[in-house]
């Protein structure tokens, strides 16, 4: 006889238990007796309807605490609606009708070559889903982060109604955007892409009329990379780049046997998982996997340590403001510039009358321009196949000291250096700028004209400048000493000064456009609303705006992350405008594979280069005339002034009315503003001076990164 400890023992083990669900055909039949609907249950459960019908067809099973809440459904409904009984029930709800999302008119012509590593067609459409309800918002006093001045939209494309991306943890958890989380069945990569493409409703729409929705991007923790069957981690290669799964790893060979391909940069931090495309139907889903560090630590600062459902959060708003992210930030603005200006679009033949595929006016087109020899890289094949030795354009941002000796005693007996840093100079120079659309044309001797976009061989050594201040024509700030490379608005900039140009030679592009207004624009509504979210608006005077700096990243660690992004993505794809070869078997005069891409453009790099050197020169210029200080060094766009005082506004130049002076430095939240950048003792200063060290690369206390993404 069993004791009475041991009867309550068992008993206890079996209310430990998890929940036991009844069959899945008895849970439909429940549901239906209860006059619910599919989508209805979804929103009381907080997630899909195609994850309802999964619970209802048993293709997953729900986890807690989400298990334990529909059981309780499931009980209440079997008390009222036993299986022989006939209990009187309230009537259905009339079907409500839903609206069916219209469909756009998507061109599916040739591919462009650009896309060898992506399937280019028109998306497919999701299942009918409904999107979890918005979670009530909390009273204002306990909220701990300002509300989101435009926070990221809950989906209204009834194609991805689940919004661009999710974050798989190893329960089978996808946290998606505002919140959502949905179950995922996969046990293997080519389940997981199954599931993804047909089932999830993940995916967002294009950003241009005439370009490509943004496949849906799953983000895989490190749990869930090892139930897939991926290692934890990746190991066997000096660079991260060139991390990826060797092609006879199982789960390659998975890939593989499901009729789906990798991209050329095989199976690595970033996995582009596609198979051909069939009519109208897109079959395309991109991977990122944490623990492989696909989240580059320097470009989303503590990304890869959040929990799944934060990393959503911070993915959704890149996503939303920016793109879908499909690789590194550099990847992404490089990505976010065809997006915005698509190679081709839809025009009718006139012979024939039906559509084909054409050149969209103001992008680069679908094939590779090679660059005039001036403007490539000394590996390129058009100068080792040329034997070239005229020089190359060194349009590149400021690396410059001024020399100790020009230093004055008043200046030194300055108690602080200042740093100032312009917000996101590059997207600022990137603003109207004209670029070539076109390949170049060789000219001799030609009349110089500021509005053609081009590289002009011009001799500068005669024009003599203060040498307090930094050549505007080179890097490193000392005067040209003979002819040499310049792109257009260096060239301008000469005559701006006051002197005459006299071109020997020119390469010079006869179609021009903005190709990167729209890329601007979008960036840097990104960066204003972004700043705006963390408490530093527009409408802030200059000594609140400083305070809201300095505060502005204890405000909301997923926002700071995303603000981090976004400025690493400026640079970074300005940077892969000029992507240089990599790997150690790399020969000179060899193509690489950057090279067949249309946005292979060195002289569209140099041209944000260039004006953004000259537009910090020209503030330089206007600081000195308005009061009469001149910097101690200068890094790409971070600028030091000795100072009275430890604050920017002890030597800002302002009218008596209190508002900034136009022409030199002024403190913002807008690109081309500055902001403080690190405060140091002046003696620490002059102590790297006379070093041979920068200032500006160690104001704010460690080593300043100016990654330009190659």
């Amino acid at each position: 006889m069993a004791t009475e400890e041991e009867l309550f023992a068992s008993v206890d083990a079996l209310l430990e238990e998890e929940p036991q669900l009844p069959p899945p055909a008895e849970r439909a039949r429940l549901r239906e007796a209860a006059g619910i609907t599919q989508a209805r249950l979804a929103v009381a459960l907080k997630t899909s309807t195609q994850t309802v019908k999964n619970y209802e067809n048993g293709r997953s099973e729900p986890k807690e605490p989400r298990l334990s809440a529909y059981q309780r459904l499931l009980n209440g409904w079997a008390a009222k609606y036993p299986a022989h009984g006939t209990p009187a029930t309230a009537p259905a709800p009339a079907p409500v009708a839903v609206p069916q999302p219209e469909v756009p008119e998507t061109f599916t012509g040739p591919v462009a070559p650009e896309a060898t590593e992506t399937e280019t067609t028109a998306p497919v459409e999701a299942p009918a889903v409904q999107a979890a309800p918005e979670r009530p918002a909390r009273p204002a006093a306990t909220s701990r982060r300002p509300a989101l001045k435009k926070a990221v939209k809950s989906a209204t494309d009834l194609r991805f109604p689940h919004g661009p991306l999710a974050v798989l943890d190893g329960d089978g958890s996808a946290y998606g955007v505002d919140g959502i989380v949905l179950d995922c069945p996969a046990t293997t990569v080519p389940e997981l892409v199954e599931w993804t493409i047909k089932e999830s409703g993940l995916g967002a729409a294009k950003l241009n009329r005439h370009g490509k929705d943004s496949d849906p991007l799953i983000v895989l923790t490190a749990s869930a990379a090892v139930r897939l069957g991926l290692p934890e981690r990746l190991q066997g290669h000096e660079q991260r780049r060139s991390l990826r799964l060797p092609e006879d790893h199982s789960v390659v060979k998975q890939v593989a046997k499901a009729k789906w391909q990798l991209t050329q940069r095989g199976f690595g931090p970033w996995a582009r998982i596609y198979r051909k495309a069939q009519g109208r139907e897109r079959q395309c889903v991109q991977l990122a996997i944490l623990s492989w560090d696909a989240l580059d630590e320097r470009s989303w600062p503590g990304v890869a340590e959040m929990e799944p459902a934060d990393i959503a959060r911070v993915l959704g708003v890149y996503a939303q403001r920016v793109i879908t992210p499909r690789g590194s930030t550099a990847v992404s603005g490089l990505e976010l510039m065809t997006a915005l200006r698509p190679p081709t679009r839809a025009v009718r033949d006139e012979a024939t009358g039906n559509w084909v595929s054409g050149h969209n006016p103001g992008s680069l087109g679908t094939e590779p321009t090679d660059p005039a020899p001036p403007e490539a890289t000394l590996e390129h094949p058009v100068v080792v196949n040329s034997g070239w030795t005229g020089g190359f354009l060194n349009e590149e941002a400021y690396q410059w000291v001024r020399p100790v000796n020009l230093l004055t005693d008043e200046e030194c007996t300055l108690p602080f250096a200042v740093g100032l840093d312009l917000n996101t100079a590059f997207l600022a120079a990137a603003a109207r700028l004209a670029v070539g659309l076109s390949a170049p044309d060789h000219f001799h001797a030609p009349k110089f004209n500021p509005k053609i976009p081009g590289s002009w061989l011009v001799d500068l050594s005669h024009i003599e400048l203060d040498p307090r201040l930094p050549s505007p024509f080179t890097p490193d700030g000392t005067r040209p000493t003979g002819p040499a490379w310049y792109q257009t608005h260096t060239v301008a900039y000469v005559q701006e000064l006051g002197y005459n140009v006299h071109p020997i030679e020119a390469y010079l592009r006869r179609e021009t456009g903005a190709y990167l207004d729209p890329w601007h624009d979008r960036l840097k509504t990104a960066y204003v609303d972004t700043l705006a979210d963390l408490g530093v608006t527009k409408d802030l005077t200059d000594t609140e705006f400083l305070a809201a700096m300095e505060r502005h990243k204890q405000v909301d660690p997923a926002l700071t992350a995303v603000l981090s992004a976004i400025k690493a993505t400026v640079k970074g794809g300005v940077g892969k405008l000029r992507e240089r070869p990599q790997g150690k078997n790399y020969k000179d005069g060899d193509r690489w594979p950057a090279l067949e891409r249309p946005t292979w453009r060195p002289d569209i790099r140099a041209a944000v280069i260039s004006k953004a050197r000259v537009n910090m020169h020209r503030k330089l210029g206007n600081m000195a005339k308005m009061t009469g200080l001149y910097p101690l060094a200068v890094l790409s766009d971070c600028v030091v002034y000795p100072s009275p005082g430890d604050s920017p506004l002890d030597f800002l130049p302002y009218a008596a009315s209190g508002k900034p002076q136009p022409g030199g430095f002024r403190l913002g939240p807008t690109p081309g503003l500055a902001k403080l950048e690190g405060v140091q003792s002046m003696l620490w200063a002059v102590d790297l001076m006379e070093q041979g060290l920068n200032p500006a690369r160690h104001i704010k206390g460690g080593d300043a990164v100016f990654d330009e993404g190659e």
